[in-house]
């Protein structure tokens, strides 16, 4: 009998779920209301986590930390332009061993849900679709374009040969496989969905468990039949509303929220994103005493390091490199209040069973001692390939990542001229060599005015590509310049276009390699400029984590001891790199910058052990709510005036007649509640056709209020959950305008109030402008 008594001895020892992965096949099936884990009742609660966002030395620290806070789950993505940066050349190795990662959760008594694509969003460069399809420049993404679909099964192949054998099935650990990624809020396509569904269980996922997720105001677009259908929203949504239709269309379908978002991204130019914690908790524990699962994204965001921030739309708003997400576990894996709140809910929903204790972290916090960069090289030293021809974007270069400095010769202007470029995505501007200013995709520039000038002037562009868009039509996001420039001179009444024909394209490309040839090539600068490659060295005498501060710099990236950090920018808000300790070392250390801006004092680095992720360096020019602005109402007409209805869900109005113009102007002159407060989520207009016009021009222009996050932008930024509001206090009515980009013909606007529960600062009574 002793035997036995060790046997339980044994097993009261193994993590919480690992009994029911022994190796040998299990059953995850959907029942009547729920899931079905070998024939049971299962609760999925799952921890959104990314594998390349984690040093893999971290994996497993973060999976235990998933552990401890109650979770049963890991929710991963598999990254397609991570694994093929070349087509038809895989690596699923070191960080990119997924099949790893996944063993490592099973390790730990977890069940894992893999999302394999082929888009997965993310706020991952180009939602995780390779640059290279777009060399293809007549290829349709995310459709049944033949050369797409061989691209996505040879890719999706390749994940089933490592994640397959993993099943459930098999005795792994993976219980479920998602279909594609919130394909409602890109189109309407079911045979593309069907095809992607029909190929998964072709390459090996024909045992398992397949899904797809999306917007419960989409959802039903491209719904399948023989799908799992799950909902994503976030923090505060009213979950009712969130399951009510799918609960009218399937009634005896599990209910399951795929992305429960705890926080949120942060974008270049915004301050840092920030959710409530009682909200979220209060949130999943609707869920749970309701019987939904939910997989909490993210539950450790982690970092986008080296060039792999995407970045949201219209026009383009990039993603800073922390994706920290105000998660409960945070950027660089540590415990937060969230964290807490959260394990002291589901500890409740833990069977009885104690929760594991929370494993200390694997390094600890240090700083680093200032750093003086001594070591340089111009910018034209990272050269490494010169073309001569029409003007090209990085694409048909091919090249992925990096910058490039396109050049041509001017014809005489004898009076300043306009600068005609579309310029993906942040270029410096130089004359002879002489910066005469910069042209910003993220303010919506795309021209800059340059002065008078000789024949034979050489124009210079310093162009440097961020991520590429990750949601929405925007993927299609070509980097370098785009399209012919064009210089524009009115004088003596008259107007001259030149379009240069012939234009020198220097390729740098954003590699730790040569960055290092950089040092070694020491090439003559053509411009007046401190832009270019810094480096230095610092010893230690013990490793841990630290956060680089960057502030010194203008805009770039960080390589240290051959690790890329990611990107900066001094307009923040964030000031500082994660640096894992696991990426240092003790004695010599190196560190590079590459800067194509230039510091703005001596170039100087050191280590923090905190980060700074909220610092705003903006200009007067940013700030739209300059009374300037606003318009005069004394002298327009409303194209529209009439009261939104109360309550939850998207609302149309249609105007009595047509009215162009290029601004937008809303003004709330009421709400329905007794607050001051006006807050909207988001906002299409109609056309001439009555259809939704493209939002991809669209600029916030102006704003009589707003408050933290809650900015102009979010009612048109393609998401649901995010939202204008005005700071409490401030006198009605409440008034925003939005750039159109070019005039417009509108016949009417669809409106969406906030998601939670009631719509809180919900818009009653408005009147709708069009003017130019």
């Amino acid at each position: 009998m002793k035997w036995i008594y060790k046997l339980l001895f044994l097993l009261a020892l193994l993590p919480l779920g690992a009994h029911a992965q022994n190796g040998k096949a299990n059953t995850f099936e959907v029942g009547k209301g729920t899931f079905l884990l070998n024939g049971k009742p299962f609760i999925v609660k799952a921890a959104e986590l990314h594998y390349p966002r984690i040093p893999r030395e971290y994996w497993e620290h973060r999976i235990k930390m998933c552990k401890a806070l109650g979770m049963n789950t890991i929710c991963l993505y598999v990254f397609w332009n991570l694994h093929e940066q070349e087509p038809g050349k895989f690596d699923f190795t070191g960080g990119n061993d997924v099949a790893a990662f996944c063993r490592l959760a099973q390790k730990h008594g977890m069940w894992v849900i893999v999302r394999p694509g082929p888009y997965v969003c993310a706020e991952w460069e180009m939602g995780g679709l390779p640059w290279w399809l777009l060399k293809k420049k007549d290829v349709k993404l995310r459709s049944l374009d033949p050369y797409f679909m061989e691209c996505v099964e040879r890719f999706e192949t390749a994940v089933a040969e490592q994640l397959a054998p993993l099943t459930v099935d098999k005795g792994g650990p993976i219980i479920m496989v998602q279909v594609e990624n919130e394909y409602g809020a890109y189109a309407a396509d079911k045979p593309y969905i069907s095809a992607i569904r029909d190929m998964l269980r072709k390459v090996g996922f024909d045992k398992v468990v397949l899904f797809q997720c999306d917007w419960s105001s989409t959802f039903e677009a491209n719904a399948l039949d023989d799908l799992v259908w799950t909902m994503n929203f976030g923090t505060g949504a009213n979950i009712e509303e969130q399951f009510r239709r799918l609960g009218e269309v399937r009634p005896d379908a599990p209910k399951m929220c795929s992305e429960f978002w705890s926080g949120w991204f942060d974008k270049w130019g915004s301050a840092h994103e920030t959710r409530g914690a009682k909200e979220m908790v209060d949130g999943i524990d609707q869920m749970l005493s309701r019987g939904i699962s939910f997989s909490l994204y993210m539950t450790h965001g982690g970092t986008s390091f080296g060039h792999w921030a995407g970045g949201n739309s219209p026009w383009l708003m990039p993603d800073v490199t922390s994706y920290d997400y105000d998660a409960p576990i945070n950027e660089y894996g540590h415990t937060t209040p969230k964290y807490f709140a959260l394990r002291e809910l589901l500890q409740r929903y833990a069977d009885g069973q104690k929760l594991p204790a929370v494993p200390a972290p694997p390094a600890p916090l240090i700083t680093l001692p200032e750093v003086t960069l001594t070591e340089y090289a111009p910018l034209a030293s990272g050269v490494v390939r010169t073309e001569t021809d029409a003007i090209r974007t990085f694409e048909a270069l091919d090249m992925g990542f990096g910058s490039a400095i396109y050049s041509t010769t001017l014809p005489a202007l004898d009076a300043p001229a306009v600068l005609q470029a579309e310029v993906h995505d942040f270029a410096v501007v130089y004359l002879n060599g002489k910066r005469v200013g910069v042209i910003d995709r993220t303010k919506s520039q795309n021209s800059l005015q340059i002065p008078a000038c000789p024949a034979g002037t050489k124009l210079q562009l310093v162009v440097e590509g961020m991520g590429r868009i990750n949601f929405g039509q925007g993927i299609y996001d070509y980097k370098g310049i785009v399209g012919q420039p064009r210089l524009e001179l009115a004088a003596a009444g008259c107007r001259t276009v030149h379009e240069p024909l012939e234009w020198t394209m220097e390729l740098i490309p954003d590699t730790y390699e040569n960055a290092l040839a950089a040092f070694r090539r020491q090439a003559r600068s053509p411009l007046e400029t401190r832009a270019g490659y810094y480096r230095g060295t610092f010893r230690l005498k013990r490793t841990g984590d630290t956060f680089l501060n960057t502030e010194a710099f203008g805009k770039g990236l960080v390589y240290i001891n051959g690790h890329a950090l990611g990107r900066f920018w001094s307009i923040g808000p964030q000031q500082t790199l994660y640096v894992p300790g696991c990426w240092l070392k003790k004695g010599e250390n190196e560190i590079v910058v590459l800067d194509v801006i230039g510091p703005k004092a001596e170039p100087k680095v050191f280590g923090s052990d905190k980060p700074e992720w909220n610092k705003l360096n903006l200009t007067a020019a940013d700030d739209i709510t300059d009374a300037a602005r606003r318009p005069n109402f004394s002298v327009l007409t409303p194209a529209h005036r009439g009261q939104f209805a109360p309550g939850n869900g998207w609302q149309k109005v249609r105007f009595g007649s047509a009215a162009k113009g290029r601004y937008l102007a809303l003004c709330a002159a009421g709400g329905h509640d007794a607050s001051t407060v006006s807050a909207i989520a988001e906002i299409y207009a109609l056309g001439a056709d009555g259809q939704r016009i493209d939002r991809n021009p669209w600029k916030a222009y102006y704003t009589d209020s707003q408050t933290g996050t809650r900015t102009v932008d979010k009612v048109f930024d393609l998401q649901e959950s995010t939202y204008w509001q005005t700071a409490e206090g401030d006198a009605l009515p409440h008034t925003i305008v939005i750039d159109l980009g070019s005039e417009q013909t509108l016949t009417g606007l669809e409106y969406l109030p906030r998601a939670e529960a009631g719509a809180p600062g919900s818009v009653k009574g408005y009147s709708i402008y069009v003017y130019n």
